[in-house]
């Protein structure tokens, strides 16, 4: 990878007639678009693509950074984070959530409402939005939350200030606003469709963790936790979850599913054509029960980590296209939150700079051929993280008019990835200010090289495996209302399409 300051010169394959000196020129890399991907680069005018080029176009500009022949993504977008600003500050802030994210190749975020206090009106979003400001090094949006029995001030929220809306039908040390009770549910289904707000679940069962409490008690050791937090609360809140959504159409997309049987129900939905996706983290892909085993409360999670069987199936939900979006749930605790006896460590672990790069590297050890190095294979796999983690979150949270793909007219965000470079994560990697990661020691394939925002990069890997950060100068975007899921259902069993979603 090669960056040239100043660049008037044009390669043999540049246009003559282009006079235009662009503020950035990428040459040389593999694009990862809607159409597939192909050899060429970008041009950058004022924060935007202004045009996608060829094998061998370098039109005149003030910077140039030559790809050698390394993926170009569409910077990813996290659409499900923790990043503890305001009130949760001794574990994450702001500042060093975003150093972790545009290390990983993430431009955009939207962070969740259980913070200190909650942002659960649009009033809150505007105090935050001015909070954060000149702190991020990503663009941002959020999510709006909900506590009591009224849910009325979602009726106020414009898409300026939220397209999306988080309830917790369970709760946990940082989700203390849980709807519980059906009346109130059924309100809050109710609102969202005449506000026009897409709503994310945390969709497992109170009340059954709650009975289970009541019988077992608490988890005397760390493995004990999934026995705890088992399958049946989260299969029993998609069933009513889905039950709600067929009688009030609301627009739903349910946040880090976990076992085979949530994965099923809610591919069949859409299948069917309701308004519904889902979304897979990292960590549910990346590990299983067993791991509490050595790693305890490193990998303590809500909704829990489940079995093997449970891992391959979200794995073909990936593989497939059932799953809409990967989220990394970047919930970071304390070392010493994290060491509390096993009753009270709480769920929830850093992700939003291992997410693409564990991701990716389980797409290598599960795509045939790998071992080859195929073309087609390896395209394949980029792809997959692209509208997993650009394109579809994009599409379903309104910032598909400015982000999610390379295309002329977009925000110049993008990710320089190396597909082939194999590495291990240590602990001098992890830039969350809770200082640890449960992926430390894992051996790695793909690694992000640089990281640009609008043009101006924000992240770019030393040669010696140090990291340089651009300006904290990311934006709260606009966004445009949401629509229904887009794209199609789910694939019908077997693999042949259904029909396309009606609206």
């Amino acid at each position: 990878m090669s960056a040239d300051r100043k660049s008037d010169g044009q390669s043999s394959g540049a246009p003559a007639a282009d006079h235009q000196r662009y503020q950035l020129v990428v040459h040389g890399v593999r694009l990862v678009t809607a159409e597939g991907v192909v050899p060429g680069g970008i041009a950058v005018a004022d924060g935007r693509i202004a045009r996608i080029l060829g094998p061998g176009e370098r039109p005149p500009s003030v910077r140039a950074l030559d790809g050698g022949g390394r993926y170009l993504l569409p910077g990813l977008i996290d659409s499900h984070v923790h990043f503890r600003t305001p009130g949760l500050t001794h574990k994450e802030d702001w500042a060093h959530a975003s150093r972790a994210a545009v290390a990983g190749g993430v431009t955009t975020v939207i962070d969740m409402p259980n913070t200190v206090p909650p942002l659960l009106t649009p009033q809150d979003a505007h105090r935050k939005a001015e909070l954060v400001s000149g702190t991020s090094l990503v663009d941002f949006r959020f999510h709006l939350g909900v506590a009591g029995d009224d849910p009325s001030p979602l009726l106020e929220a414009g898409p300026r200030e939220a397209t999306s809306v988080k309830v917790f039908l369970a709760g946990h040390h940082t989700a203390p606003h849980v709807v519980r009770e059906p009346a109130a549910l059924e309100r809050v289904f109710r609102t969202a469709a005449q506000a026009g707000l897409r709503l994310l679940l945390h969709a497992e069962d109170d009340g059954v963790f709650a009975l289970l409490d009541r019988w077992r008690g608490a988890p005397t050791a760390y493995r004990e936790y999934e026995r705890h937090r088992p399958r049946s609360g989260a299969i029993a809140a998609v069933a009513r979850v889905l039950e709600l959504v067929q009688r009030h159409g609301t627009a739903v997309h349910v946040l880090h599913v976990s076992t085979a049987e949530e994965a099923d129900l809610l591919t069949a939905a859409a299948y069917v054509g309701l308004p519904v996706t889902f979304e897979v983290t990292p960590h549910h892909l990346s590990f299983t029960a067993t791991d509490a085993e050595h790693l305890g409360a490193r990998v303590r999670l809500s909704p829990a980590i489940r079995e093997t069987p449970d891992q391959e199936r979200l794995w073909q939900a990936v593989l497939d296209g059932q799953a809409a979006t990967l989220g990394s749930d970047h919930a970071p605790h304390s070392r010493a939150e994290k060491l509390r006896p096993p009753a009270d460590a709480p769920p929830g672990l850093p992700g939003v700079q291992e997410m693409a790069t564990a991701v990716h590297t389980g797409l290598r050890r599960r795509a045939p051929g790998e071992e080859a190095g195929a073309q087609a294979n390896a395209d394949a796999q980029v792809s997959r993280l692209v509208r997993l983690l650009a394109t579809r979150p994009a599409e379903l949270f309104g910032l598909d008019g400015r982000k999610g793909r390379l295309q002329p007219g977009l925000d110049a965000d993008f990710v320089l990835f190396d597909a082939d470079e194999r590495w291990m994560f240590g602990p001098g990697d992890v830039q969350s200010k809770c200082g640890w990661s449960a992926y430390e020691g894992w051996t790695m394939t793909g690694r992000v090289q640089l990281t640009a925002r609008r043009g101006e990069t924000v992240y770019a890997l030393d040669p010696d495996g140090g990291a340089g950060f651009g300006a904290a100068d990311g934006l709260w975007l606009d966004a445009t209302a949401p629509r229904p899921p887009i794209g199609g259902p789910a694939p019908a069993p077997g693999g042949s399409p259904a029909g396309r979603s009606r609206p």
